[in-house]
């Protein structure tokens, strides 16, 4: 008679078993493991989606930013333009007759260019009378005031500007103390 039984010197349970019932088993086990390994190659292929759309949204928001802030170094280099048409028109005499026609024609540049720069979201900060603001302004000095609350800006020797919500160039600010 054929002996039905499996003999594994590895496995001594299995030399009692049918050989249908051993080859179940292993079956069971390569299914078992065929199943954790199927697990596993999904889980590494969710991660590596999930990484290509963090690196394409990485890509996308530099791209942003980049076409963003783009102009940044060639608006910085403007404003120096813009401050000496200011400074300019301080300090000529506006009732001084002689000056009038080049006044005007400092007047009407500036304001062009103020208007181009604010086409292109560069936005002037002015906070004359203003709280004091360390993300906006740099303080110059301080003086004592009796006439605004502490901390509120005097005077403005350079204006700061800002390019979508980003600082360009803070304010040159005069603070108020208390008297």
């Amino acid at each position: 008679m054929a002996d039905e039984h499996n003999a594994d010197p590895q496995n001594p349970e299995l030399d009692n078993a049918p050989a249908s019932e051993v080859a179940g088993d292993e079956l069971s086990t390569r299914v078992q493991a065929l199943e954790e390994q199927l697990a596993e190659a999904r889980d590494q292929a969710l991660r590596a989606v999930a990484e290509l759309q963090n690196v394409r949204r990485r890509a996308e928001q530099d791209v942003e930013k980049a076409h963003k802030f783009a102009l940044e170094k060639f608006a910085s280099d403007l404003l120096m333009v813009v401050d000496s048409l200011e400074r300019g028109l301080e300090l000529s005499d506006p009732a001084d007759e002689a000056l009038r026609p080049m006044r005007e024609g400092m007047e009407l540049t500036l304001k062009a260019l103020l208007d181009t720069l604010k086409r292109y979201q560069v936005e002037q900060l002015d906070p004359h009378g203003e709280p004091f603001n360390p993300e906006h302004h740099q303080a110059m000095a301080m003086e004592p005031s009796a006439s605004v609350e502490p901390n509120s800006v005097l005077k403005v020797f350079q204006k700061g500007y800002l390019l979508n919500g980003r600082l360009l160039r803070p304010a040159m600010v005069v603070v108020s103390r208390s008297a």
